[in-house]
């Protein structure tokens, strides 16, 4: 058997703390004692594969899942999924999820005093094609309030699941959108030390997206592992 070849680990500034005090969640859940670092064997390198059977045209369209279309403003977010190398990743199951444009999901545990969109479901998934690229079409979501500390407001953000080539390449994060008022207020995205990672969960807008008279485009290209990496962000 061929030898096995370990992912490069982050860089430990451009990640969350485990614990960080102002994001009161992480009190709870911040590990007691210092982590024990894996090897990286067989089992975390290889699979899982998702094949293209379950996924459909509309999963990828947030705007065609309904019979009627959503109220907000349409946006069109594309980017490539890349390696810590910057080699595209192929065949990857990308999966989405948001807050319709009043900010509200659509999940019973939200009592948000928002309107609800009939139209909306607020999910999608794509997997990233040959050459790493992927495609959704939505709405922007709205700031919601939460309940982390005196009139906390949550950036506009969608959240990003991808399993990447291997299990060590499982990431879970967020996107967030240029210009937010709201980022030097938010404990989850001051968590992340470093300023350049930070920034690399902010889309860029993007002139060549949109669509002329119907969507403005983003940009959000996402990295899975290495000192380059997307932050993991839940």
């Amino acid at each position: 058997m061929s030898k096995v070849v370990a992912y490069r680990r982050h860089d430990a500034a451009s990640q969350p703390a485990s614990l960080y005090e102002a994001y009161r969640a992480t009190v709870l859940r911040a590990p007691r004692k210092p982590l024990i670092l894996l090897p990286h064997t067989l089992s975390e390198i290889t699979g899982p594969v998702f094949g293209p059977d379950a996924v459909t045209q509309t999963d990828s369209d947030l705007t065609r899942q309904s019979d009627g279309e959503p109220l907000g403003e349409r946006i069109i977010v594309s980017g490539r999924v890349l390696d810590d190398n910057g080699r595209p990743v192929p065949h990857t199951l990308i999966e989405i999820w948001q807050a319709n444009a009043a900010g509200r999901y659509r999940h019973d545990r939200d009592n948000h005093p928002a309107p609800m969109d009939p139209h909306f479901q607020g999910a999608g998934r794509v997997l990233s094609d040959d050459n790493g690229n992927y495609t959704f079409t939505s709405v922007k979501p709205g700031a919601y309030p939460w309940k982390n500390h005196d009139n906390a407001w949550r950036p506009a953000h969608i959240h990003f699941s991808l399993f990447g080539p291997a299990f060590a390449t499982r990431l879970v994060t967020q996107m967030y959108f240029p210009g937010d008022p709201l980022f030097a207020y938010d404990p989850i995205f001051q968590s992340i030390p470093d300023e350049r990672a930070r920034d690399r969960l902010i889309a860029n807008f993007d002139l060549a997206t949109t669509r002329p008279e119907w969507a403005l485009g983003y940009q959000f290209n996402i990295v899975l592992r290495g000192r380059e990496a997307t932050p993991f962000e839940v």
